[in-house]
């Protein structure tokens, strides 16, 4: 039951990444332009993002204009663009699988090691979907904190962290964590899973066999001292010197065992 709920949990925080990841690739809050020194006007605001770049206006006027040529971007962004795609990918992915190893889910019952596989793997998924979401965040960050403190650089031409960045971070962060769960989930030991089977007559196996080439096969079943029968009273073997005919008879009508479950020991009836 256990399994069952961190299943439910990395499950549900993967989806949750992967709808912040899905924002972060999406929106242009990336970069913000920063208002210090002689840009201290705020009439206009300069965001970019992964896709196009806009300008926000005081009177209302909102315009954005995407980037026209793909090869003509700079490495960074392009390589951006693809490891936010690729992690997309990867947690959508990632995502079908879950529901198909999940054990609340109806699917491939009667496979528990199948399921446990894929639930595993969708947590592996999503976990790479984090590490590739966090690379481009965490790369954008460095470089508009180590341009914003350029004094080379003109206060005009400075940025800010962006909203996207912080959503990206946490839900890089998020995905990482359900992976982890998930991944988490599908190593716990289940029940009977790695234990020994015992046969049906344990601790008192039923009948003997053979229990090797060589060795002989002789009878080494236990008695199961619940199901010993007590001897009837008045049966008991009556030993006797005087040889008479009485006690003769009483003797062979007590000779007689009473049937139990089992042999002896020894091997003899």
């Amino acid at each position: 039951m256990a399994s069952a709920a961190l299943e439910l949990m990395g499950f549900f925080l993967g989806l949750l990444g992967m709808l912040g990841t899905l924002v972060t690739t999406v929106l242009r809050y990336w970069q913000i332009s920063a208002h210090i020194g002689s840009n201290i006007v705020t009439a206009v605001a300069n965001m970019r993002g992964l896709w196009m770049e806009c300008v926000y206006q005081s009177t209302g006027a909102f315009q954005c204009e995407t980037y026209n040529s793909m090869l003509a971007l700079p490495a960074d962004l392009q390589a951006s663009r693809a490891l936010m795609v690729i992690s997309l990918v990867l947690s959508i992915l990632a995502i079908v699988i879950a529901s198909l190893g999940m054990q609340c889910t109806f699917c491939l019952e009667g496979s528990g090691a199948v399921k446990t596989r894929l639930a595993g793997a969708s947590g592996c998924l999503f976990l790479t979907a984090g590490l590739l979401a966090l690379i481009p965040v965490a790369w954008t960050t460095h470089e508009v904190v180590q341009t914003f403190y350029q004094p080379s650089v003109p206060s005009s031409l400075k940025f800010e962290l962006g909203e996207c960045l912080y959503v990206g971070l946490a839900s890089a962060l998020v995905s990482m964590l359900g992976g982890g769960l998930l991944s988490v989930s599908c190593c716990e030991e289940q029940d009977g899973g790695r234990g020994r089977r015992r046969g049906g007559g344990y601790p008192y196996p039923v009948g003997g066999g053979t229990l090797g080439k060589g060795v002989r096969a002789t009878s080494q079943t236990y008695r199961n001292p619940t199901l010993q029968m007590p001897s009837s009273r008045g049966h008991r073997l009556v030993r006797s010197a005087s040889g008479s005919s009485q006690s003769s008879a009483h003797g062979v009508h007590g000779a007689k065992k009473p049937t139990a479950a089992g042999y002896d020991i020894t091997g003899y009836v």
